[in-house]
């Protein structure tokens, strides 16, 4: 497919790893924000990791988004692109702040070092990584620091850690003129972000769904991609491995530099805002614009359910991070008290081929295969109008659309306690809301039993089935309207412009 292209746009939006080749979470909330803001054109820069990692584009653009384009952040070798000279001493001296920024600084990234002259003429990857001068400062700071660990784990942790860096001086360096710059994310997404606003003068947004940082650390102190082997004896607690420690620090200062440079800090919903504040957000910076949903287009979903179907839907990607194995422990409980009982899993289900699989083998193993189906990707209008209730069972959320979706369509929801769920559906937002009464249930993460619990009581009380869904109704309408979420959006757009303008 031939991507969009302009020389300009309006508003240009930096998503990392998600819209248009991912479905589902950041990537419907851009799609809605562009599809719901006609009059303004926007632009979207990509950032994956590997061309392999993605397919196709899974929506169909709108017509005022103007400009597309894709990068692949750990796949160019840069390497050959460099001069054969060592830095000069200015630059040699620069490299080390930069070293020591990411490494303990607090404060903000140096001036000079907020400059693409830097990273484009000044200096290169290579230098930084294999100059003489950088070669010499790297090693005296592996020998201060990290000299447990084998040079080649340190050495190869820096390069893969640094090398998107240049990558993003160089996409900042050739952006369609932009008046603003919006991201959905810190990260490397947040880092481009704040590049090019110093870069061109341009105001930045920073809109969190998730909160990036915590997100990455709790990916980072799972993994097991970044290991080293001590001896027995010197084997220390997973979190006190320093080469995830290294991790950790990168992805806190860039977020860091992406708070300090954002005119606006906006998130989803309370909690995450103050989880920003904890984490150096500006709290005069930081705002609330929660997600809305289309509920005039999902309203009429009501009407369509007959009863109360015995069937629990998930509608979400099959990856670890949604812990769809709780979700089919859960079920094998429900099955034995309730054996007409359904469990949907609705999404794609190609991202992590190797779980997946995992789910199919436990499903067989648990005896379910007559109580729980993959469906894949569907629209949620054929599924929500069939199903009794709504589940995730993730590890980690932001503001789950669906779940706002699935009231607008009048199901209650069962959610673990993460990102906005507790408040979605208890509630919290100010007093009326909370006022409004439960909407389903909230339970603690992975636990299947508390989950089955839930289901069943719900499921087995039709007044309060009823109850609850007469409460996730007047929830979504009176906080969750997508026109609400809409106009703030397009005012804050036109505040900014007219600031920058002035």
């Amino acid at each position: 497919m031939k991507f969009p292209r302009s020389e300009s746009v309006d508003v240009l939006i930096l998503a990392e790893g998600t819209y248009p080749f991912i479905r589902g979470g950041v990537s419907s909330w851009v799609h809605q924000l562009i599809s719901g803001l006609p009059e303004i054109t926007f632009g979207v820069v990509f950032l994956g990791s590997r061309r392999e990692d993605y397919g196709d584009i899974l929506y169909v653009l709108p017509k005022n988004l103007v400009h597309l384009e894709d990068h692949y952040l750990f796949e160019a070798d840069l390497d050959v692109f460099a001069s054969k000279k060592d830095m000069s001493e200015s630059a040699r001296q620069k490299i080390e702040s930069l070293h020591q920024w990411f490494k303990k600084s607090d404060e903000e990234l140096p001036e000079t070092l907020r400059s693409l002259s830097f990273y484009l003429e000044e200096t290169t990857f290579s230098h930084f990584m294999h100059g003489k001068k950088a070669w010499e400062y790297i090693r005296k700071i592996y020998l201060a620091n990290a000299s447990d660990i084998p040079f080649v784990d340190y050495f190869w942790t820096l390069r893969n850690m640094h090398k998107p860096i240049w990558i993003l001086a160089e996409i900042a360096a050739s952006m369609p003129k932009s008046k603003i710059f919006h991201a959905p994310s810190t990260g490397y997404a947040g880092f481009l972000a704040s590049l090019a606003s110093y870069h061109y003068g341009h105001p930045m947004l920073l809109t969190e769904h998730g909160i990036y940082t915590r997100e990455r650390k709790i990916d980072l102190l799972s993994a097991d991609w970044i290991a080293y082997h001590k001896p027995a004896l010197m084997t220390q607690n997973e979190e006190f491995n320093y080469v995830k420690g290294m991790w950790i620090r990168f992805f806190e200062k860039i977020a860091n530099f992406a708070y300090a440079r954002s005119e606006k800090i906006l998130s989803l919903y309370p909690g995450a805002k103050a989880v920003q504040i904890r984490f150096g957000a500006d709290e005069s910076k930081c705002e609330v614009i929660p997600n809305g949903v289309d509920i005039d287009a999902l309203s009429a979903l009501v009407s369509q359910r007959e009863g109360i179907p015995p069937v629990i839907s998930l509608i979400g990607r099959v990856v670890p991070i949604k812990d769809i194995k709780s979700f089919i422990r859960a079920m094998r409980i429900v099955a034995d008290s309730m054996p007409e009982a359904k469990g949907w899993i609705a999404g794609p289900t190609d991202e992590d081929p190797e779980y997946y699989k995992e789910c199919l083998n436990m499903v067989k193993a648990l005896k379910l295969e007559e109580n729980i189906e993959f469906l894949g990707f569907r629209n949620i209008k054929e599924i929500l109008p069939l199903s009794g209730l709504l589940t995730l069972t993730s590890i980690s959320e932001g503001m789950p659309l669906v779940v706002l979706e699935g009231f607008a369509a009048g199901l209650p929801a069962v959610a673990t306690d993460v990102g906005s769920c507790r408040d979605l559906i208890y509630g919290g937002l100010d007093e009326e809301d909370i006022a409004i009464g439960k909407a389903g249930a909230v339970t603690k993460i992975a636990n299947p039993a508390e989950m089955a619990a839930q289901y069943l009581r719900i499921l087995d009380d039709e007044e309060l089935w009823r109850k609850m869904q007469q409460n996730a109704l007047r929830r979504v309408n009176r906080y969750y309207r997508q026109d609400m979420f809409l106009e703030r959006y397009e005012k804050l757009y036109e505040e900014l412009e007219q600031k920058w303008q002035a």
